[in-house]
């Protein structure tokens, strides 16, 4: 996500219609809000292990992983690194734990993977740096299958971020069996610096990177990289699977395809929000385009008349700020069974400066182009609606859930929520 500036303010609800972009106005799905479990600080993401069908696992920010479980939030954490994490500001900050990844055979090996924002590694000035973002792997307990061992970590990557933002951090394994690793275009200073690292591919920020976690690289690395990243022989760093991201925030794999998906949400700078189905060594343009418009570094709100487009892979679904919409939160395709009038729905949210929105998109019925995006009427029985958007996830039954806290709160107090999406 992203501190926001002024924006372009138009109608929510209204037909508009920007470069092929749809939000229609119709007849809107509703669905209901089934509180699972309270008192998280800052839940960010929502996990569920191969094995273990009815255990959730929510990732709270501030460093705790929990598990719920029959309805409940089980008193002791499963993993506690708040004495890892950079001290985040209470105001608003987007550094944290911000993912989890079990390993597909967790089962067997009981290993999983996180993704946190650290101390600076040493040696590195504090003037330049901010932090180092550490993809590490962990163990369960030996002793408490609800308990991950602590001491276990093993530090696979290590990458170093010069600003507090854009830091993505969304973790997930591949049906190919590869960790799949998302990184922000962190800058120290955005209204000077945006878009420095994204079109780099000798840097690991503003990509989507892919690794090997059964094997060991040359050298003694702790990961190996797959033989078929698009830069393994040279032209980038060979850990980089995709690149032009801005802050893609979260990502999900579509396995039911008959060609497995890989949506990326890209969250903007200024006017438009996207969602991009990503493919090995694809070129997503920033900070050349900000969804279908042309950047313009100079003036945030204001986009160019054209600009470069040879190379760029053009978005899946994009979308305007208007009103209170500013910050996309990925997002799934929707294989449950409960709510029937989603199926095969691309469901996602917005921020909104802290007044979420839901909404479902499909492909358009005739012929190419942007998705056509449906807002959701959400029943809530909470008067602030669903505050904070913070995540979506799903459970092994393909279920949805949504991870949200009180408006205006930074990462503090308990006012996170872990709520199930219901028919009304």
């Amino acid at each position: 996500m992203k501190v926001f500036g002024n924006f372009t303010s138009f109608i929510i609800g209204s037909l508009f219609i920007l470069n092929g972009c749809n939000i229609r106005e119709n007849i809107p799905p509703k669905v209901r809000l089934e509180l699972i479990a309270d008192g998280f600080t800052s839940p960010v993401a929502l996990v569920t292990p191969p094995d273990w069908s009815d255990h959730l696992f929510v990732v709270d920010q501030v460093g705790i992983i929990w598990i719920v479980f029959d309805g409940k939030r089980i008193e002791r954490p499963f993993l506690d690194l708040r004495t890892q994490i950079v001290e985040l500001n209470a105001f608003y900050d987007e550094r944290g734990l911000l993912g989890l990844a079990f390993h597909p055979d967790f089962a067997r090996n009981r290993l999983f993977y996180v993704s946190y924002s650290g101390q600076l590694r040493a040696g590195l000035s504090a003037r330049e740096w901010d932090h180092t973002t550490y993809i590490s792997e962990f163990t369960v307990s030996s002793n408490d299958v609800n308990q991950a061992d602590p001491t276990s970590e093993r530090v696979l990557l290590a990458i170093d971020k010069p600003g507090y933002n854009y830091e993505a951090g969304h973790i997930a394994f591949g049906p190919d069996g590869y960790l799949y690793i998302a990184t922000g275009d962190s800058v120290r200073n955005p209204a000077e610096e945006a878009g420095q690292y994204a079109q780099d591919t000798f840097s690991l920020l503003g990509k989507i990177l892919r690794i090997d976690v059964n094997e060991t690289g040359e050298g003694g690395d702790v990961y190996a990289i797959p033989p078929d990243n698009p830069f393994v022989a040279g032209g980038g760093r060979p850990e980089v699977y995709a690149y032009g991201l801005r802050n893609p925030y979260r990502f999900s794999f579509d396995t039911d395809n008959k060609e497995p998906r890989l949506f990326v949400v890209d969250v903007g700078q200024a006017m438009m929000e996207e969602v991009n189905l990503v493919e090995k060594g694809g070129n997503y343009g920033w900070p050349i385009r900000e969804g279908t418009q042309c950047f313009n570094a100079q003036n945030w709100n204001q986009s160019l008349e054209r600009c470069p487009t040879d190379g760029f892979i053009n978005p899946t679904i994009a979308y305007a700020h208007q009103n209170d919409l500013s910050a996309i939160i990925g997002g799934a395709i929707y294989r449950g069974e409960t709510l029937s009038f989603l199926y095969e729905g691309y469901v996602f949210g917005d921020w909104g400066r802290g007044n979420g929105h839901l909404f479902v998109a499909h492909p358009p019925t005739l012929g190419a182009g942007l998705w056509d995006i449906t807002e959701i009427e959400v029943e809530t029985s909470n008067q602030m609606g669903i505050g904070q958007l913070l995540g979506i996830g799903e459970d092994k039954q393909g279920e949805l859930y949504l991870l949200t806290k009180d408006p205006g709160v930074g990462p503090v107090g308990e006012s996170g929520r872990l709520y199930k999406l219901i028919s009304p």
